[in-house]
């Protein structure tokens, strides 16, 4: 055989190609390993990243919560433990208030039954109080419950509580704790009390007079309470302190008479209730400040820093197993990651090896991006021409039946074949008057698309092309759907662009009610009417209906919906409506499968003139300008 210089030019691009396609393959495939590396390295970096940082806000995570767990409990103990001593220091003052006006007011100080009276109430509230006594303006001891006899060297008129009751007389007044040695008792104990003392107004026979009224809680009442809420907290614990800072109660008082350790109260007690955090010589801590009603006592919650991180402490194995875990997890995950991104490079390898030996033509193409363009590349090498003519016949074909479907959705060929085949059909049946009606409606539908080339029409014209078409295709299809037409007699003289019902009652016979049986009562329906300065015509049958998809397309996509010209025809006069009005008119679809399909027409309510559809026509009507005298 003789080989022309044709056929060596070819062998020697084939060879020059297959050597390009080796040599891309061979770098290829260094890049390769190089990306599987530096993928591998940004993964695992951003795993090694990610999990400390999720580690971290954990950690913080549960730091929060802890602290704010601890001070919303503090928070909590605070409160029920001030509403139990305000409801304690209630009680003393409610004894006072009966002292006052139940006994002092009523009786003569010097009476038996005054004396009574006095013993009865104490009685009553000796597990509240330690002592009441009563005192005239010179500091003289009046009565006293439960011993009467003062000591000698007593003067009560130097003792701060006398001086605040004689010299405020409008208010109580609550001592500090302080220990109670006014009486002779027999014994050598001593008492902590908290004294409530006040002026009162006495009366010894017919002279009045005022004196000042001493009554002693027992400490323990007050020490009780905070020693229960200090017992059942280990992260924070709770203090008493005056307005000026003075420790009234605390649980660590040995300790700090010692000097072993110190406490801010000074600075607490500034604080106006709520929350805060202080920082002082045991390191920062969060308080909680409440005041205790009438006295000007503060009540101190105190959660230390160094409580909350031997809480997080305990949680720390369980942040460091959740770590390990999660990491291990990662890099397990991008252990296969790496695989799957190189897979589709091993698969490129074989397909080109195998394009090399002369075996199959395909070329692999999958993977990143990379890859598949690199997969494309050779691909594209010798198919690049095929596929461009293809594409470029694919384009005209669209083109050719896209404005094939556009004219059909106007005037359907088959539509007046099938009309002209129906009246032969009845001339050679003998059907004459059939035949008749089919012609004169076959005229008006003709006449009417024809419009002597006008675009805009009356909506009446618009509706009698409509009755026409609807009247031949009920022939056609032998009745097995009625027409009906509910037109308002006011919107017949309106502008309306010509064609715009009948491609929609197409689409109601052809994807409606054509299919159906007689016995399932096919019906399409046409009305019209206006609507302040609209007017709506709506196509409305009782056919099979569309899904929502492609009631939801069917004015914007023509490749979802049906191609045999109704379904372009719809796209058609919804894209006419708007070219002719605006943005604001056109076509609404509301279908469901097997309940049926309602197409609402919308368009401006404009009187047809002559000068109005002139202008309509020529693109330069002002919209909304028609005037009152032309409507």
């Amino acid at each position: 055989m003789k080989i022309t210089k044709k056929d060596k030019e070819k062998q020697k691009n084939k060879y020059s190609v297959r050597t390009r396609l080796k040599g891309w393959f061979h770098h290829g495939r260094f890049i390769g390993f190089d990306i599987q590396s530096i993928i591998m390295a940004v993964l695992t970096t951003l795993t090694i990243v990610t999990t400390v940082v999720m580690g971290l806000l954990l950690y913080n995570r549960f730091k929060m919560a802890i602290n704010q767990t601890a001070v919303s409990n503090a928070e909590s103990m605070v409160e029920c433990a001030v509403d139990k001593m305000d409801g304690n220091l209630a009680d003393i003052r409610q004894i006072s208030n009966a002292v006052n006006y139940n006994i002092i007011q009523e009786y003569d100080i010097s009476s038996q039954e005054f004396s009574r009276q006095f013993s009865l109430l104490y009685e009553t509230n000796a597990d509240k109080i330690h002592s009441m006594a009563l005192y005239d303006n010179s500091g003289n001891l009046v009565t006293a419950e439960p011993v009467a006899v003062q000591k000698d060297d007593v003067d009560v008129s130097d003792q701060s509580w006398y001086k605040n009751a004689s010299e405020d007389i409008e208010n109580m007044h609550y001592s500090t704790p302080h220990i109670q040695d006014l009486f002779v008792d027999g014994s050598s104990k001593y008492y902590w009390v908290i004294s409530l003392s006040r002026s009162v107004d006495i009366n010894y026979g017919d002279i009045p007079g005022n004196g000042v009224l001493l009554i002693d809680m027992k400490y323990s009442v007050i020490e009780e309470t905070l020693q229960r809420i200090n017992s059942t907290s280990s992260d924070a614990y709770y203090y008493l302190c005056n307005r000026d800072g003075d420790i009234i109660y605390h649980p660590r008082r040995s300790e700090i008479d010692r000097g072993f350790f110190v406490e801010n109260s000074s600075k607490a007690a500034g604080y106006e209730d709520g929350t805060y955090e202080l920082s002082d010589g045991n390191g920062k801590a969060n308080v909680v400040v409440s005041s205790i009603a009438y006295t000007g006592w503060k009540l101190v919650g105190v959660i230390p820093e160094s409580v909350q991180t031997t809480n997080i402490n305990q949680y720390r194995y369980y942040i460091i197993t959740i770590i390990i875990i999660l990491l291990m997890m990662l890099l397990w995950v991008n252990r296969l990651i790496t695989k799957k991104i190189s897979k589709p490079i091993l698969k490129l390898n074989e397909s080109v090896k195998s394009y090399e030996t002369g075996g199959t033509q395909e070329i692999y193409i999958g993977g990143s991006s990379e890859i598949r363009h690199l997969g494309y590349s050779v691909k594209k090498s010798y198919e690049q021409i095929e596929v461009l003519m293809q594409e470029i016949i694919r384009q005209q074909n669209e083109r050719r039946k896209s404005e094939m479907d556009a004219l059909q959705s106007q005037i359907n060929p088959h539509f007046l074949y099938n009309t002209l085949e129906s009246i032969t059909w009845m001339v050679e049946a003998g059907r004459n008057t059939d035949a008749v009606f089919m012609i004169s409606e076959l005229a008006k539908l003709l006449r009417i698309s024809l419009s002597k080339g006008r675009t805009v029409i009356k909506i009446a014209d618009e509706i009698q092309h409509s009755r026409s078409y609807m009247n031949i295709q009920k022939v056609r299809y032998k009745e097995r759907f009625e027409t009906e037409f509910i037109i308002d007699e006011e919107i017949n003289d309106y502008c309306t662009v010509k064609l715009i019902v009948q491609p929609i009652l197409e689409n109601a016979i052809y994807y409606g009610v054509g299919n159906m049986d007689e016995d399932d009562g096919g019906k399409i329906t046409v009305r019209g009417e206006k609507k302040g300065d609209d007017i709506y015509i709506t196509v409305e049958d009782n056919g099979m209906g569309m899904s929502e998809e492609v009631a939801q397309n069917i004015l914007v996509d023509n490749n979802k919906v049906h191609k045999h010209g109704s379904g372009v025809g719809v796209i058609n006069v919804h894209s006419r409506i708007k070219l002719m009005f605006g943005d604001e008119y056109g076509l609404e679809v509301y279908s469901e499968p097997d309940e049926g399909t309602r197409i609402v027409i919308h368009i401006p309510a404009i009187p047809y003139t002559e000068e109005n559809r002139e202008r309509l026509e020529n693109r330069d009507f002002e919209r909304g300008k028609v005037t009152h005298e032309e409507k």
